[in-house]
């Protein structure tokens, strides 16, 4: 086996900022490395002619899920929006007015019902899995 002479390296000296000193020692430490290899990596990745490319590219990346995600969540506030509708159609359309002696009564009646509907959306909001999950576990449609 034939040993190729290793290159000396050059030396420089290098001024921090106490914070950025103490980050690359922390790092240092972690990775069991000395703190010169882990500073001629960051340098050599900094200079190195595609490393804007590789940032471009994951940033690209990243704002391609983020894109996707919202396309998702504008199609579930449509289905939302659509489901509300139908509801308040249907319900318009199969209730009838009340006599004027009941109208009180059932005003009454309708706050103490909204109220126990909003305790109970937020007992359900706060417990667990929603309606959405619900379908996309039973039907294998929605990916959330």
């Amino acid at each position: 086996m034939v040993m190729t002479p290793r290159k000396k390296k050059a030396q420089i000296s290098v001024y921090l900022d106490p914070t950025t000193m103490g980050l690359l020692g922390d790092y240092a430490a972690r990775r069991g490395e000395p703190q010169s290899l882990i500073a001629e990596a960051a340098i050599a990745s900094f200079l190195s002619p595609d490393a804007a490319e590789q940032r471009e590219a994951a940033i690209a990346k990243r704002l391609d899920q983020m894109d996707r995600r919202m396309a998702r969540l504008e199609r579930d506030l449509g289905i939302s929006v659509e489901t509300l509708a139908v509801f308040v159609r249907f319900w318009l359309a199969t209730t009838s007015a009340l006599p004027e002696p009941a109208v009180q009564a059932a005003r009454t009646k309708a706050g103490e019902r909204y109220e126990a509907f909003v305790a109970a959306l937020g007992r359900r909001l706060a417990k667990g899995p929603t309606l959405a999950h619900e379908v996309s576990e039973d039907s294998g449609v929605y990916k959330a």
